[in-house]
């Protein structure tokens, strides 16, 4: 996987990725992302871009943050860490746009 930009910090990549569109703030919660008083199923978005970030002495540091978009024109931004899911059906739906991700990248 290629990203299409490199950014040293999280918050450099969510600025740079707001400047491009990705103006949502997306949450996941079971198989959806919310933002604010707004729910969408998260199987209609894909993946555009990733960016891992590794604490170099707090695991409490490490983080993902997702460039995501939908056919119908939505776009936001998705931040997680490492290992920490709020229940298991959010896991899967993580997984899932993880395999649509690599799928169109192969």
């Amino acid at each position: 996987m290629k990203q299409k930009f490199h950014y040293d910090t999280v918050t450099e990549a969510i600025a740079n990725l707001k400047e491009q569109g990705f103006t949502l703030d997306f949450n996941l919660a079971e198989n959806h992302l919310k933002a604010g008083e707004h729910s969408y199923p998260a199987d209609e978005f894909e993946i555009v871009d990733q960016y891992r970030y590794e604490g170099a002495s707090d695991p409490g540091d490490e983080a993902t943050v997702y460039a995501l978009a939908s056919p119908s024109g939505q776009k936001g931004i998705l931040v997680t860490g490492y290992g920490y899911s709020t229940d298991k059906e959010s896991e899967e739906t993580l997984k899932q746009l993880h395999y649509k991700y690599l799928k169109q990248n192969d």
